[in-house]
């Protein structure tokens, strides 16, 4: 018998901890019974066979009468009168019991303790005892000895209770089983798997100290063990199915290997021995893992010394493999797919971001933590003409491979069609327009931006997307209410092409953000409350652009987002010097529509702004207002009013308002009373030079302005035609 010891303490003493040997050690030899030993014990003695032992708990070491090492199967002359020898002859679960119950009689003071285990006699069969120990302490209250009686009680209880008994086993190891296998259906991974064996406390239940499994992959076991450091595999080494190791055996014969003790794992594998012996393994078992008629691999489970594997502990084992086996099936392929599904999604997505002169960029991308369930997030940085640059961020509706699938087409159409030229509005409709021609029913949210960032000139169109936010040199952050129409696809559908476009000035050092629902949505809490949170995220956060983007990744994982994430930081560098040239900006203004000419205005005020003349942004705006009212009034469809700057001796800004009427203006005398005649009068006294010229069916009245930075001679204007 093992027992275990507490401690004792004496009024106003500190307490101490027994020295008591832990249930789960084993002696290096067992003193069993040897072959010619009585297999049953003689029919006198086996009437009343009866004995008693003295257990010194500081050394250990016990004293057993003749009679209770019969009780116990044990010779006098192979007993070392050691304590975990004895107990070495119970079944783990009854040591450990045992060593409760003499625990809990300490603790509580008490003075006896008895109960009934079984012992296991050298024929593997399991007989009945009864123990009852006296416990002394000395004079501070500490226990120092245990006198008891030991007696054969297999007679004693009746064929019903021993019944009863290895029912309640058997139960107990099947529940061990259910609860494993209720747990393992929930798990993903094969990591989550490992988890579940430990987290059940399936090892200490089942009795094995460690663990091991094996995966086939590709004609090779790779192991993956999970137990106390230094175990008996070391992680990430393969087996070959023609090794002579146990897991190729049971791979290959799809039969389990149980090893009961030391000896019998030397004999049957000398050469995995040879590389453990060091180790001091016992017993093992090794489980075939089988799903679907097939191997996927094996289990084994270690033990720290003999172990004996009755029936109805391997049925419990098989039924165990069988269920792991089935979660580790499954868990594979749902690596296998996630793995899959995110490498289409990578595929489709920017592999390098160019370099934005005058501008700083971040971008981010965090898959899904819902494993294959990818989607179809995605951003893009488009270089476009005229030195002007594109930002876009999107999401397609779904989260499957089918989502990604549509995400790289769209992208790559929208791409097309910005690098072409085209208005951010015409970009964002033509780009409706091709989703709604695919085969597919699913429709996207987008969100595009045309920077000019010799301007600080932003101009966005929002397809059903979230609202961009806008963070500001000194650090403070705000999202920024864009006007917008209906998601990609559906826009088309329903005939709803006409995309506002929205006109912001990014002043040098503040910095654009686009991001996709992902970032900001928490399941069950408030949208604005994601917002608040990621505005003061960007006021709080560091400065680098890169820092940044992971910090607001990294916080998505810590509240475990079911979603993807997409983010593009956008900054304008503060600068100080030219422009860059080339630039061109545009702005379409319907007819009625008051709102595209107060857009047109502002895009020019930030222009001339930014290009340090702002002297004159009163004249050019005023010319401009001329140029479109004559368009909106004497044609019938909208204008564009087109900015850009000239190279040459002297930085020239020219504004041209186009239409499609092929009717050329001409200045005309306005008379006293006269409502119309001004217009063109007006834009000859103001700008330094201005014409028409013909454009296909239309027309194009153009005006031209110096821009000088100050401190340059002012050169003297004149009309041009």
């Amino acid at each position: 018998m093992r027992h275990g010891a507490a401690s004792g303490t004496r009024p106003g003493a500190t307490p101490r901890r027994e020295p008591v040997p832990a249930p789960s050690e084993e002696p290096e030899e067992a003193a069993t019974c040897p072959e010619d030993w009585p297999a049953r014990p003689d029919p006198i003695l086996a009437m009343n066979r009866m004995g008693s032992f003295d257990w010194d708990l500081d050394s250990g070491r016990m004293h057993m009468d003749r009679q209770a090492l019969a009780v116990f199967g044990l010779r006098p002359e192979r007993f070392d009168d050691m304590a975990t020898t004895a107990s070495a002859q119970m079944p783990r679960a009854e040591r450990d019991r045992m060593a409760a119950l003499v625990k809990d009689a300490i603790t509580a003071g008490h003075e006896t303790y008895a109960g009934y285990f079984r012992i296991r006699r050298a024929d593997d069969s399991l007989r009945w005892t009864h123990t009852q120990g006296y416990i002394r302490r000395d004079a501070g209250g500490r226990a120092r000895r245990i006198f008891g009686i030991v007696r054969d009680a297999t007679q004693e209880l009746s064929d019903t209770t021993a019944r009863r008994e290895q029912a309640s086993e058997l139960r107990r190891r099947t529940t061990v089983v259910e609860r494993t296998t209720a747990a393992l259906a929930a798990a993903r991974t094969v990591a989550d798997v490992l988890d579940v064996l430990r987290e059940q406390d399936g090892l200490v239940r089942l009795g094995a100290d460690s663990l091991v499994v094996g995966l086939l992959e590709q004609g090779r076991i790779r192991l993956v063990p999970d137990g106390p450091t230094g175990g008996v595999i070391d992680a990430g080494r393969h087996t070959r199915l023609d090794d002579p190791y146990p897991m190729a055996d049971v791979v290959r014969t799809m039969r389990p290997v149980y090893l009961e003790d030391a000896e019998s794992f030397a004999a049957a594998y000398p050469e995995l021995w040879k590389q453990i012996a060091h180790l001091r393994p016992g017993a093992a078992a090794y489980l075939p893992l089988v799903a679907q008629g097939s191997p996927i691999g094996s289990l084994g489970l270690f033990y720290g010394g003999t172990h004996h594997f009755a029936p109805e502990e391997r049925n419990v084992l098989v039924a165990l493999g069988s269920s792991l086996a089935q979660s580790l099936q499954r868990a594979m392929l749902y690596e296998q797919e996630k793995d899959l599904a995110q490498g289409l999604q990578q595929a489709m997505l920017p592999r390098t971001i160019p370099d934005v002169p005058g501008a700083e960029v971040a971008v981010r991308y965090r898959a899904a933590s819902a494993g294959r369930d990818v989607g179809g997030d995605w951003y893009d940085l488009v270089p476009l003409p005229g030195g002007r640059t594109g930002a876009v961020i999107g999401d397609v509706q779904g989260h499957d491979t089918h989502a990604a699938a549509v995400m790289g087409q769209l992208r790559i159409a929208l791409r097309a069609y910005a690098a072409e030229g085209h208005p951010p509005a015409t970009v964002m409709a033509r780009t409706s327009l091709f989703l709604d021609e695919l085969d597919t029913d699913r429709f996207a949210t987008c969100l595009y931006a045309e920077a000019d960032l010799s301007t600080g000139v932003l101009q966005l169109v929002r397809a059903g997307h979230l609202d961009p936010f806008l963070m500001a040199p000194d650090g403070s952050a705000r999202r920024v209410p864009v006007p917008g129409g209906l998601p990609l696809g559906l826009s088309s559908q329903f005939g709803a092409l006409d995309y506002p476009v929205s006109t912001l000035e990014l002043d040098p050092g503040a910095t654009l953000l686009l991001c996709t629902d992902g970032l900001v949505e928490v399941p069950g809490a408030d949208l604005d409350d994601g917002f608040a949170k990621l505005a003061t995220q960007l006021r709080t956060g560091p400065r680098d652009l890169r820092l940044l983007a992971d910090l607001l990744t990294t916080a998505v994982e810590r509240r475990g987002g079911e979603d993807d994430v997409a983010v593009l930081l956008l900054r304008r560098r503060a600068t100080v010097g030219a422009p860059l040239y080339g630039g061109r900006l545009q702005q379409h203004v319907a007819p009625g529509d008051p709102r595209d000419l107060a857009e047109a205005r502002r895009m020019i005020r930030s222009a001339v702004r930014s290009w340090g003349a702002g002297s004159r942004s009163d004249d050019i705006e005023l010319a401009t207002d001329e140029l479109v009212v004559n368009a909106l009034t004497h044609t019938e469809g909208p204008a564009l009013v087109t900015l850009r700057v000239l190279t040459g001796a002297v930085r020239r800004l020219r504004v041209e308002v186009e239409d499609s009427s092929s009717a050329l203006p001409r200045r005309r005398e306005a008379d006293a009373e006269g409502q119309s005649g001004r217009g063109l009068m007006l834009v000859d006294l103001l700008a330094d030079a201005w014409g028409v010229e013909a454009r296909g069916a239309g027309k194009c009245v153009w005006c031209e302005f110096e821009v000088r930075r100050p401190g340059e001679e002012v050169a003297g204007r004149g009309p041009a035609g």
